[in-house]
């Protein structure tokens, strides 16, 4: 999953397009606003939730665990978006987390420079390449690895932060590749030009972005009904965005900082699907395995991670 950005930026709903539904709960919502992914959630809060959602940079971890000690303390969270990566990661020590809607599906690839003498995936043993190791990109870059029968152990993986940076360090060839999710891996092509060559993740890998909450927040009847109703909102904006993608366009560049061009040459990688995806569980599964042995833990069952998804709230969000 990704890491949070530095932004913070709060939405508050002022009107709606779904209809007023009396007696909901105005919502805390926390995500990387600096992401493109996050685009159907913004517009939900904005248009399409009546008593209010405030969404907020962070993620996850702000998620308030049960109990007065537990992380988030004091705050209450409703809300929070992340790819499948986190959720997984976070769930180790609070196994209350619940999957309950895929908002976005995301396309990782890999840009690499060609006077680097990399020609095919197989090339990148011994070369340096940028990524987030703890992240889902890279999961990404390991699942890529694979495919050539290489692992981390074969490469030099490189940290930079700001990742907004990956671009520069690899024009500047203090880095051979990079692996990490949009627009930045577009900006490493957009920054080196024709010596780019690209390994695209497609039926290897794609990022889950996820909808997650608690079982306590959802065994609170009132809470559950504006959660449901969020959902609702959620698949309004997604439809929205797939009809006339710019008005999501415009309101992730202006929370992101990010250009309107960087927004626009990216957008084409991602999908908003706004239901669970069929093939969650699997996904979890076999990431778990790679968590677990980075971890150096025994991988849960696939009944445990079973109990993360919640496709109630999805189903119930479906009934007129």
């Amino acid at each position: 999953m990704r890491a949070v950005a530095g932004l913070s930026w709060a939405l508050l709903t002022g009107c709606s397009t779904m209809g007023t539904e009396s007696g909901l709960p105005p919502l805390a919502i926390r995500g990387s606003t600096a992401t493109l992914e996050i685009a159907p959630v913004l517009l939900a809060a904005r248009d399409h939730y009546a008593p209010g959602a405030t969404v907020k940079n962070g993620g996850i971890g702000d998620l308030a665990a049960p109990g007065p000690s537990g992380q988030g303390a004091g705050e209450s969270v409703d809300l929070a978006t992340h790819a499948e990566t986190q959720a997984l990661r976070y769930s180790v020590s609070r196994p209350d987390i619940r999957i309950i809607l895929t908002v976005t599906e995301g396309r990782y690839r890999i840009v690499a420079r060609r006077s680097a003498g990399i020609a095919d995936l197989a090339d990148l043993k011994g070369k340096r390449v940028a990524t987030l190791a703890t992240t889902s990109a890279g999961y990404f870059l390991a699942r890529m690895l694979a495919q050539a029968g290489l692992s981390f152990a074969d490469i030099e993986p490189v940290r930079i932060s700001p990742i907004e940076t990956m671009a520069g360090a690899l024009a500047r060839r203090e880095v051979d590749a990079v692996a990490i999710w949009e627009p930045h891996a577009g900006n490493a092509v957009h920054a080196i030009g024709d010596d780019s060559i690209e390994f695209a993740g497609e039926g290897v890998y794609r990022e889950l972005f996820n909808l997650n909450t608690t079982a306590a927040t959802l065994a609170d009847p009132q809470k559950r009904k504006g959660i449901v109703a969020f959902v609702r909102a959620v698949r309004a904006s997604a439809e929205t965005t797939r009809r006339d993608p710019a008005p999501a366009q415009a309101l992730v560049a202006e929370t992101s900082g990010l250009s309107s061009d960087e927004v626009s040459r990216a957008w084409p990688t991602l999908a908003f699907p706004a239901r669970l995806a069929p093939d969650l569980l699997d996904v979890l599964v076999a990431e778990e395995e790679w968590l677990a042995a980075q971890d150096k833990r025994p991988p849960r069952s696939r009944a445990t991670l079973a109990q993360l998804i919640d496709a109630s709230v999805y189903e119930e969000a479906l009934r007129p």
